[in-house]
């Protein structure tokens, strides 16, 4: 997965800052280099990925200029050839190509990246850092002021506290120079929607998922696979199998008693013929890792708590006892094509706003706890939804065929794969579980239950005052803050606010009953239209 720290300040130096910077060494275990450069220092932890051996070790120089960069730059094989005529190459790494591709083309080159990546680039000319982040921000990266005003860029929040007073997330598709934020990439605003019937939108989602697949399937080390048994880490794994034409290893987790998905991910492992692991947490284990989990996430957002246990308890087995290095997961479908919740949404126009919105924050939620799960645990995740090509297209289609009409959320998708026959029908058309509670509904209660013990009524409505920025509303929430602010003083603003449904959805009615009677068992809807989890 790698991490990356950069900056200029004469006041701060590689020995000074490699404490803050050995906070994230899980990120990068195989090797790390800080280089100082005239007036900057570029600093890098090492996750071999592609390109194994010591040439492939960070920064990359071009006379002058510099390059660390988390990432992985799909296609990079057939730009290196395109390079090869002006440029020598010393490894068989992606980002070698960087440097080269800036000489060329400058700062537009972050345009021209079918990537995931966060990056800084020290320009030898100017002295100057440039930084740079994914469209979708699935790469981590953020920055900071130091006391002189000077910025600090690094991989993790986790990095900075302690050097800088204010932390932020770096912005998804924008690129930092001459002192600005640019944004260079906008995949969710949509000009003009597209004219394909609904035969061609299925066509296409099913070629545009396939091409995302393959492209992060192009490894130098072990490959595998989260497979929840849910539809869309399903279809990454069964597209994976039919493409390599060779035994997976799909791994999942449920907790000791009542799984829901364990079943069902066992029945997709047994239908594509995956080698699978299972692995069970008990109450006991969840408890016990939960300060871990949220020091590691850096947030305090309940959902994403919740959801990161068994992720990161699963990804910490796959460590502990196998020699797989990247995972492929199923991440971001349900900003694209809809979760439960957007079975309320009023009108096409409310559903494209709100996917844009999910889309837009996806660094935040859901990719954050994929990235931190799996990157604290040395191991690199790869989402093929998020694929640049596969998210343009689909926020293009006219949201009209992406609305919920057909009693089954994300029909687009199950259809687009309903001839192919890589899945059980059973799984294809599944209704979705909540991850949180597909792993055992029990794992929520025995959180609840936990966060009741620690606070009595009186201590909850006291400890609620510390805080007036996404002030806490339960006795979870509040534990959850007060874990976060422990390890993250002051630095509640790097999370927009909790992970909620849109509040302003207060109809039930699309949702057929079953669905509706298993959503409104989960959560609480006041007069005042907010959502209690």
């Amino acid at each position: 997965m790698c991490s990356i720290i950069g900056f200029t300040s004469k006041e701060l130096t590689a020995q000074s800052v490699r404490e803050y910077f050995d906070r994230t060494v899980s990120r990068g275990p195989d090797a790390t280099r800080m280089a100082e450069l005239d007036g900057a220092v570029l600093g890098f932890h090492r996750l071999s990925i592609m390109g194994l051996d010591e040439r492939g070790m960070q920064p990359f120089y071009l006379d002058g200029d510099a390059v660390v960069c988390n990432g992985e730059l799909y296609g990079f094989r057939q730009l290196r050839k395109e390079l090869s005529a002006k440029y020598s190459f010393k490894s068989e790494s992606d980002c070698e190509i960087i440097l080269p591709l800036y000489r060329e083309y400058g700062l537009e080159m972050f345009k021209k990246l079918d990537a995931e990546f966060a990056m800084i680039i020290y320009d030898g000319q100017t002295k100057q850092l440039i930084a740079a982040r994914d469209p979708i921000g699935i790469r981590p990266l953020y920055y900071g002021h130091y006391s002189n005003g000077s910025l600090i860029f690094a991989s993790e929040a986790k990095n900075l506290v302690g050097l800088c007073d204010d932390i932020m997330p770096f912005p998804p598709g924008h690129y930092y120079a001459d002192g600005k934020f640019v944004r260079y990439a906008d995949l969710t605003s949509v000009a003009e929607y597209s004219s394909d019937d609904i035969d061609t939108v299925c066509g296409k989602i099913r070629e545009k998922l396939i091409a995302g697949v393959e492209k992060r399937l192009d490894a130098d080390a072990p490959l595998g696979f989260l497979l929840s048994g849910g539809l869309d880490s399903s279809l990454v794994c069964a597209i994976s199998a039919k493409l390599l034409g060779k035994k997976i290893r799909t791994f999942a987790i449920g907790m000791d008693q009542d799984p829901i998905d364990l079943k069902y991910a066992r029945k997709v492992a047994d239908f594509i013929g995956s080698e699978h692991t299972e692995v069970t947490m008990t109450r006991d284990e969840v408890i016990s890792s939960l300060e871990e989990v949220i020091t590691m996430l850096g947030t305090y957002d309940i959902t994403t708590i919740r959801a990161s246990m068994g992720m990161y308890l699963c990804c910490k087995a796959i460590h502990e006892k196998t020699d797989v290095r990247v995972l492929l997961t199923g991440e971001i479908s349900d900003e694209l094509f809809g979760y439960k919740y957007t079975d309320f949404a009023p009108s096409p126009e409310e559903f494209q706003r709100e996917a844009k919105k999910r889309v837009d924050e996806l660094h935040m939620y859901d990719v954050l706890r994929a990235d931190r799960c799996i990157s604290v645990n040395s191991l690199e995740a790869r989402v093929p939804f998020g694929d640049l090509d596969f998210v343009r297209y689909v926020m293009s289609i006219d949201p009209k065929l992406k609305m919920n009409t057909y009693d089954m959320g994300k029909y687009l998708l199950r259809r687009a794969f309903e001839k192919d026959g890589i899945l059980p029908d059973e799984i294809l058309w599944r209704q979705k579980a909540a991850f949180s509670d597909a792993v055992g509904h029990s794992m929520v209660d025995d959180l609840k239950a936990y966060a009741e013990s620690v606070y009595t009524d009186e201590q909850f409505t006291e400890g609620i005052k510390k805080y007036d920025f996404a002030t806490p509303f339960t006795k979870e929430s509040l534990l959850y803050r007060d874990i976060f602010e422990k390890y993250y003083p002051g630095q509640a603003r790097m999370v927009k606010d909790f992970w909620m449904p849109n509040k302003t959805w207060t109809s039930l009615s699309p949702l057929p009953y079953i669905l509706r009677k298993s959503f409104v068992s989960r959560i609480a809807i006041t007069k005042t239209s907010k959502f209690f989890l």
